[in-house]
């Protein structure tokens, strides 16, 4: 049994020790950083007008979404989908909706 057992294992580890490494070349090297304003990160703005608070995200210094933040309520988005300045109300609802008819009821 113990016999077995160190062969099974040999033949298991022969094939690991056998491989060898192919010709690898170096790594070269990794590009520039990009300047320190030039990453695509959004800009945010966050203004108070009258009781609401609005934020507002501009990527490349075009708007692009507004965060509408009433005192008393629940916030609401206003995006520009298509990228023409079109502002589209968005309140995190799905716009899927699913048709939910009765077929049959007892």
């Amino acid at each position: 049994m113990r016999r077995t057992l160190i062969v099974l294992w040999l033949a298991a580890a022969v094939p690991a020790f056998a491989q060898q490494p192919a010709n690898l070349e170096p790594i070269p090297e990794p590009p520039p950083m990009p300047a320190e304003g030039a990453a695509d990160e959004p800009e945010v703005t966050i203004v108070k007008r009258g009781e609401d608070t609005v934020t507002e995200y501009r990527l490349r210094g075009k708007l692009y979404m507004v965060k509408v933040t009433p005192p008393h309520g629940v916030p609401y988005y206003l995006i520009d989908k298509e990228g023409n300045g079109q502002m589209v109300r968005h309140d995190g609802t799905p716009e899927l909706a699913v048709p939910m008819w009765v077929i049959k009821s007892w």
